[in-house]
């Protein structure tokens, strides 16, 4: 890997996806409590009527487990077989919580794109890519791209039975089919600039993307003191990313960003591989990224032991 390595972010973009909900909210195209049948009737089935988008940046609508397809199948298949799915049993809508791996982030990214006219991937590198500089992060790469980009493609390892198993993330179809929760890639330093933006109250060189109400909106803790059913541990969230919960557990909670950062401390992890975060009391963002996924528990020690020693390498341990 070099600097110029084109790496897949799995979860850690979701809150790029958020951002760009956040834009349309700001501009006045959406509300945070507004039914997701607003905007797909289609939707409106088998109990999700009241689900709102506050409750898929929330991680509590109730539709975690939906065979999507992906990559498979097409965009709108994978939009209609969630419609059709109907949410969970004992599932209260808005106060039952369970990380939501992909399912909620097509429903939001299926709302970007009907609000801008826009494939969810065009929408993406309209909206906030291009503005904020970030030339080489995709959503979804066409053929000719992922030819051009070949050796440039980073290459993701598992930990298997026996020794190392490269995956196939590097290839098609899965680089060319979007899928906002887990399947964006570009060098992780542009991760890292996504949050100086959100450092910066909504700024960057090229312009604003959010306004600081936005920001601060996005930052704040809307879910608090929740067990959450997939995590199997109590995190807190806010729009679209976790904020720090270490008071939960800081050995334990899961994709934390080690004890040293501030409570006020935010961001989100991609699957035993990456993660990005801020900590606005310090001043600092952090983007790391592993090509090998060693499994969950192991990663999680390795990504706290980096992120402790970044902060006492920086005096602010």
């Amino acid at each position: 890997m070099t600097s110029e390595t084109l790496n897949l972010w799995l979860s850690s973009g979701k809150p790029l996806t958020a951002v760009a909900i956040l834009q349309q909210w700001e501009r006045g195209l959406l509300q945070l409590d507004d039914p997701i049948s607003t905007f797909i009737p289609e939707f409106s089935t088998g109990g999700k009527e009241r689900i709102t988008i506050r409750h898929l940046l929330t991680h509590t609508g109730g539709f975690r487990n939906v065979e999507t397809g992906w990559p498979q199948v097409t965009w709108d298949e994978t939009i209609s077989r969630i419609c059709a799915a109907p949410i969970e049993t004992d599932w209260v809508v808005g106060r039952t919580a369970g990380y939501h791996t992909t399912t909620s982030w097509f429903i939001l990214g299926e709302i970007l794109a009907r609000l801008t006219g826009r494939p969810f991937a065009d929408a993406m590198r309209f909206e906030l890519f291009e503005p904020m500089g970030l030339i080489d992060t995709w959503s979804a790469l066409t053929p000719g791209q992922h030819a051009n980009f070949s050796t440039r493609l980073g290459w993701m390892y598992a930990r298997e039975q026996g020794g190392l198993q490269l995956l196939d993330w590097h290839e098609l179809p899965r680089c060319h089919l979007a899928s906002p929760g887990s399947n964006t890639r570009g060098p992780i330093r542009e991760l890292g600039r996504f949050y100086e933006m959100l450092l910066k109250e909504g700024e960057t060189s090229r312009g604003r993307i959010l306004t600081p109400q936005t920001v601060a909106a996005m930052t704040a803790r809307h879910r608090v003191g929740v067990y959450d059913l997939t995590l199997a541990h109590i995190v807190d969230f806010g729009l679209g990313v976790i904020i720090d919960s270490n008071h939960y557990g800081v050995e334990t909670v899961p994709y934390g960003y080690g004890k040293y950062c501030s409570p006020r401390t935010f961001g989100h992890g991609g699957a035993q591989s990456s993660q990005g975060w801020c900590d606005p009391e310090s001043g600092l963002v952090v983007a790391s990224f592993f090509n090998g996924r060693p499994g969950e528990g192991q990663h999680g020690r390795r990504s706290r032991k980096l992120n402790e020693a970044i902060c006492v390498d920086l005096g602010f341990a």
